[in-house]
């Protein structure tokens, strides 16, 4: 069976990363999320290994310290974070494990799986983020500012990525993203034996 492979989705809010992943998710069944881990608490309805791996505090630290998460964050005192296992499930199944995850999290990743690759979805312009976060009719105006002036702090990032995605058009941006990942299978070092297997001689 073919390895599937890391995708890192990165994007500032309001660029619509849920809603594109949601979209592409209809249209393959060869790509998945990757199951974060969080000591928090369970909410209701939530299950353990299908919204989150619920750990306790301890047993966080020790991922940590062992190395089995890849990265992680601290939120409102509880961690959330991604363990190395809900990747290695993921890819070695056959399935491409999709990270969404923010700019800071998408390097450490990229330090540890070197192979991974990085997408950065990006608005038409800043005023037009500005103006989708306003259409949203749920932050005030210091949150929306806030946001807009965090979104430039994370395009800094975007050189950084592999591909850059713009989300002008909601279809063309799933059909773009999408085309990432069916190029990404399709590059020659990731198709090892491909032309010896075929042509019976060795490369």
């Amino acid at each position: 069976m073919e390895k599937g492979l890391l995708f890192v989705v990165s994007a500032p809010a309001g660029c619509g990363k849920d809603t594109i992943l949601g979209e592409l998710f209809k249209k393959t069944d060869k790509a998945g999320y990757a199951v974060s881990a969080t000591t928090r608490a369970p909410r209701e309805g939530e299950i353990d290994g299908v919204h989150y791996h619920f750990l306790t505090r301890d047993d966080f630290s020790e991922k940590i310290k062992r190395g089995e998460v890849l990265e992680y964050t601290e939120y409102c005192g509880n961690f959330y974070g991604t363990l190395k296992k809900s990747v290695d499930d993921l890819i070695l199944s056959g399935k491409d494990a999709v990270l969404k995850i923010e700019v800071e999290g998408a390097m450490n990743i990229k330090k540890m799986f070197p192979e991974a690759c990085l997408v950065f979805i990006l608005p038409p312009s800043l005023e037009i983020l500005e103006k989708r976060l306003r259409g949203r009719g749920t932050e005030t105006e210091e949150k929306i500012r806030e946001r807009t002036l965090q979104a430039k702090n994370e395009l800094a990032f975007a050189k950084n990525y592999d591909y850059l995605v713009v989300n002008d058009d909601l279809s063309e941006a799933v059909e773009d993203v999408l085309s990432v990942f069916r190029a990404e299978k399709l590059r020659r070092e990731r198709r090892a034996g491909l032309i010896e297997r075929i042509s019976g001689e060795k490369t």
